[in-house]
Parts: structure tokens; sequence; C-alpha cells
């Protein structure tokens, strides 16, 4: 269960709101189209299977990530790929889910 939880962004209680206030930067994972149609604010679109060819620029942000996507499952498999380049990552969960949390 703490692998699912994990995964689509249930794990523990992170203060999401605080981490953007500090410095951390929201990386929305999903197709072009679907980042049109609703994005957080001042979140970057890097679609999942853009993720291990923009290592190198997610790198030089030299900040905490945290991913978002529609349901959790994709930024799940982001949060893996940036965490085995040694990047601070969080799973944010769903894009929408996210944008309630940062109020």
């Amino acid at each position: 269960m703490n692998l699912l939880a994990n995964l689509f962004g249930l794990g523990p209680k992170i203060d999401y709101k605080k981490m953007l206030e500090e410095g951390a930067v929201i990386v929305d994972v999903r197709s072009p189209g679907e980042y049109a149609s609703g994005h957080i604010d001042g979140s970057i679109n890097i679609p999942l299977d853009k993720v291990k060819n923009k290592v190198k620029d997610i790198k030089k942000m030299n900040k905490p990530i945290i991913t978002c996507c529609l349901s959790g499952g994709r930024s799940g498999a982001a949060m893996n790929i940036l965490k085995s380049e040694g990047i601070e990552v969080h799973n944010g969960g769903g894009w929408a889910s996210l944008s309630n949390k940062l109020k």
C-alpha cells in the first residue's frame, strides 16, 4: 500500500504551499493538450514521455520539484525518473487536487 500511496501522491503529508514559497517548481507531466485545458499558474509542462530528455534542464533549475498530472499515476512515474537522477522531487498527485492544497 505504501508504494501505491507514494505513486499516487497519497504518501506523507507535505506542505506544498510552503515548498513553493521556498522556490520549488511544479512540473505538470500531462500532454500539452491536457495542460492547455487547465493547469496550475506558474507550473511548467513537460510531458511524461519527455521527462528523461529534460533531466539536465531540470537539474539546472537546482530547485525541489513537485510533479503533477491528472490523477497522480504519471506524476509518480516522473517522480521515480527524477529521483533516480538525484533530483529532490515529490509527487503532488492530480493537478486539481494539488491546486486546492496550494490555496
